[in-house]
């Protein structure tokens, strides 16, 4: 990934996930302070505004690494990383989907399973992220640390940093 991708994905990442769980904390956990209040905390409106203005940011740095490297390290069985990314991949999809459906949805049991499926799928999806991210971190720590010179793994022809001319000038 370029640091722009890695940018967007981990920066979006945390505003959606942080934005989502205190919204969640204020929505369901505190109680209101006036008897007839619609919202519990005076912030929880700014802070659903905030998510659902950050979740498209995030539904676009899904698709910008998508096939540069999540589909490819998926085909190519790539072990580190593995099972935090596949996480992370499977649940993005229904998360998404029930965040769009959580606005459009007006049958009020519906929209509470919608709501509670969005929440358990969204922290699944940050924490499966947070996971992926430490696991990239330790394993670029090890490479650094290593003696021997570290090879990047190959996905598609192309390793880590090698650029598509360097592979059509490799191999011809």
């Amino acid at each position: 990934m370029t640091r722009l991708e890695r940018w967007t994905v981990w920066g979006s990442t945390v505003l959606v996930t942080l934005s989502g769980v205190i919204y969640a904390w204020m929505k369901y956990l505190l109680h209101p302070v006036a008897e007839f209040a619609v919202i519990n905390h005076p912030l929880q409106p700014l802070l659903l505004k905030l998510h659902i203005l950050t979740a498209p940011v995030l539904v676009f740095a899904i698709g910008l690494i998508a096939t540069r490297h999540i589909l490819p390290r998926l085909a190519a069985r790539i072990p580190t990383g593995r099972r935090s990314g596949l996480v992370a991949a499977l649940v993005v999809v229904p998360m998404i989907f029930t965040g769009y459906l959580i606005q459009a949805v007006t049958h009020v049991p519906l929209l509470t399973a919608l709501g509670w499926s969005h929440l358990g799928l969204g922290l699944l999806f940050g924490t499966a992220a947070a996971a992926h991210a430490l696991a990239a971190r330790l394993r670029r720590r090890a490479q650094s640390f290593s003696p021997w010179p570290a090879k990047s793994p190959r996905v598609n022809g192309l390793n880590e940093r090698s650029t598509a001319s360097q592979t059509v000038f490799e191999n011809g």
